[in-house]
């Protein structure tokens, strides 16, 4: 190979490596990106309930249990409570969850 053709293909190797490493810059720009968002995304998120009140299914969706906030049990359909509509709900006969037990945790026991 003649020295002019090797650093022709020298060349074109070097503009290859190029568009890579930029396409690689860019890739690692937008994950950072991402990740900004993400990050602002959990900053941004309101505080999680102290209390749970999970609904039932079908007409009026009559709350069905009380739990503590964060508990693992509480299903899809359940809403943010405070600490007066919880003592409420358990009051009124809501059943208590029995792995997180609010009820302990209000003072209202039956």
């Amino acid at each position: 190979m003649s020295d002019t053709r090797r650093i022709e293909v020298l060349r074109f190797l070097e503009r290859v490596q190029e568009r890579d490493l930029a396409r690689t810059r860019r890739w690692i720009a937008d994950e950072e990106r991402r990740e900004a968002e993400r990050l602002r995304g959990q900053q941004a998120r309101p505080p999680a309930p102290d209390w749970l009140i999970e609904l039932g299914i079908g007409q009026g969706k009559p709350p069905v249990y009380v739990h503590v906030g964060g508990c693992h049990m509480a299903g899809k359909r359940s809403r943010g409570a405070d600490v007066a509509q919880a003592r409420q709900a358990l009051n009124e006969g809501v059943a208590a969850c029995i792995h997180c037990r609010p009820d302990t945790e209000l003072g209202v026991l039956d």
